[in-house]
């Protein structure tokens, strides 16, 4: 059967013999098909194709095709789970199911049997139907029918680092085979989707999954036969996270490390007793996901031209601000990035160090034992850097030093959480560091949101009325041309957006900035003087960006705010 795929794609000239060969050499424990396309000699939807015409077989494009759930439900789900079939319609006698390996006839006659049925084969691929599986059946729902043996995926998931059980009964439970499965397929899953976070929330109606992609949650369907997996589900995480699973009554924080698919991932863990049980969130940081270039954020030519230059300054504190999840992470390491050099030394001290970049020396900050972001600033400026990047300034001390390390030629990287730009002078001078200070040190801020990008498959173009625009939206500039709008495709499941990029508000510091810090003038009158000198706000550059066809105008109202000066 292997052979006689594999000559087909030959035959057809899909691929050639010593492909075909190498092929062969490469699989492990799947088909021939499945190998050549791992290798990237054929696409599978190319392949199978071929494989249908050559046996008379129909194609179906399960992205198009509109499943039975009535026949999926009554379909033997250890069919769909060992064979990777699935049921889509029923025609009178006949049955017709998807699958990616039509060569295989062991599981049509099982099905047949098991529906009394005449069951029709339709070639699909592979990733389709484990999608369909998901969202029909749920996440992990294969787990709950027990059926953990049946497959390896066990292979795409791997924990880098060990951990001990503590032999409570509780602990042994979540070791059960079929919950490490279960937990093994929730993560695998998103980091699939590109999630950010999971949420995993104890309600009165039972567990409750949500993914966050691209800043916005959704929620996972999972079956109602997880809900007695819950307590296990937790204490595995737990475990996972070296926490302490018999404690359910305070808070606790924790990290797992993981390789998915070949790739790391760090996955940061937070429990939290609910009145229904513990939550727990998980932030996925996907180190083979992340590049980190300047460029490719997002920034305007003019905002990426300035902002190049003031990170190259020999001395003073350049602050990103914005709130949690907007992208100062990002921005940063993108920065020091792009300046880094065997001829600079950079040491950051961050909490908690999120990614590892080479040639930059990064400190983990341990507040418990005295090692703060103060603490660590004060030893880093002993060990000779060039350019300093502080995690976040939070207090007063903290502040101080950094102004110190710019005051004594050093080039200094941080975050605040404000609102704009022009808010990061009051904020610091609220934390009682002196005003001259504050003026003389800070050469610039970037404050910044993160808004999705509309898919370049599905957008779809608009011409709205004046009416339908926000006030403050420049509709001279759009002189008849049609903003975009999201529609929804299978590129992009249907969400309409696919992908995150920044938009920014640059504020360099000039004299009369200096002068107008200096003096304790609110944060309204220096976002007017910066207007004056041609800053752009947020919202200035979202709206930019939904003219140039980027983003919509729903994600701008999401984002920004209505600029109340100029």
């Amino acid at each position: 059967m292997i052979l006689e795929a594999g000559e087909i794609l030959v035959r057809r000239g899909l691929v050639n013999q010593s492909q075909l060969d190498e092929s062969r050499a490469a699989m492990n424990g799947g088909g021939i098909i499945e190998s050549v396309v791992q290798k990237g000699f054929v696409k599978e939807e190319v392949a199978l194709k071929a494989i249908a015409d050559e046996f008379g077989i129909d194609y179906i494009d399960l992205r198009e095709a509109n499943i039975d759930l009535e026949l999926l439900n009554s379909f033997p789900q250890k069919l769909i789970y060992r064979h990777a079939i699935l049921p889509v319609r029923k025609e009178g006698r006949r049955i017709y199911v998807a699958t990616s390996n039509p060569l295989e006839l062991y599981p049509l006659d099982e099905a047949a049997s098991a529906m009394n049925c005449a069951v029709v084969p339709l070639v699909a691929e592979k990733i389709e139907i484990a999608k369909l599986v998901k969202k029909h059946l749920g996440v992990g729902s294969e787990t709950i029918e027990g059926l953990i043996a049946a497959r390896a995926d066990d292979d795409d998931i791997e924990l880098l680092e060990k951990f001990e059980a503590d032999g409570s009964e509780l602990s042994e439970q979540a070791q059960e085979a079929s919950v490490v499965r279960l937990v093994n397929e929730i993560l695998v899953e998103a980091v699939d989707a590109r999630s950010s976070d999971v949420h995993i929330e104890s309600q009165a109606s039972g567990i409750v999954v949500r993914y966050r992609i691209d800043g916005i949650l959704q929620t996972q369907p999972v079956p109602p036969e997880i809900n007695r997996f819950q307590a296990a589900i937790i204490s595995r995480l737990k475990i996972m996270a070296k926490l302490n699973i018999a404690e359910k009554r305070l808070p606790q924080d924790g990290r797992i490390k993981l390789r998915v698919h070949g790739r790391e991932i760090d996955i940061r863990v937070s429990v939290i007793p609910m009145i229904h049980g513990e939550s727990l969130v998980m932030r996925i940081l996907d180190k083979g996901a992340m590049k980190f270039d300047l460029r490719s954020l997002g920034m305007g030519a003019e905002t990426y031209r300035l902002f190049s230059e003031l990170i190259r300054i020999p001395h003073g504190i350049i602050l990103v601000t914005g709130p949690t999840g907007s992208g100062k992470t990002t921005t940063l390491y993108s920065s020091l990035l792009e300046i880094r050099s065997p001829e600079n030394k950079i040491i950051t001290t961050e909490d908690p160090v999120e990614y590892q970049l080479d040639g930059i020396n990064q400190i983990q900050v341990h507040p418990k034992i005295g090692l703060t972001f103060a603490a660590s600033l004060r030893s880093i400026l002993r060990h000779d850097p060039d350019i300093v990047l502080v995690g976040e300034i939070r207090d007063a001390e903290t502040a101080e030093n950094a102004i110190q390390a710019s005051l004594t030629g050093h080039t200094v990287f941080s975050t605040l959480h404000t609102n704009d730009a022009a808010g990061a002078f009051t904020r610091i001078v609220d934390m009682g560091v002196e005003p001259f200070l504050v003026a003389s040190t800070v050469e610039g801020i970037m404050a910044q949101r993160l808004v999705r990008r509309l898919c370049p498959e599905c957008k779809k173009p608009y011409h709205p009325k004046q009416d339908e625009l926000p006030r403050d939206f420049p509709w001279e500039q759009l002189q008849g041309n049609p903003i975009y709008i999201a529609e929804g495709c299978r590129a992009c499941r249907g969400l309409g957006y696919a992908g995150r990029f920044g938009i920014y508000e640059l504020l360099i510091t000039n004299e009369e900035v200096r002068q107008l810090a200096h003096d304790r003038a609110s944060s309204f009158e220096i976002k007017k003087l910066a207007l004056k000198h041609g800053m752009l706000t947020l919202r200035m550059d979202a709206f930019r960006k939904v003219l140039e066809g980027t983003t919509s105008m729903d994600e701008v109202l999401r984002a920004t705010k209505g600029d109340t000066i100029g």
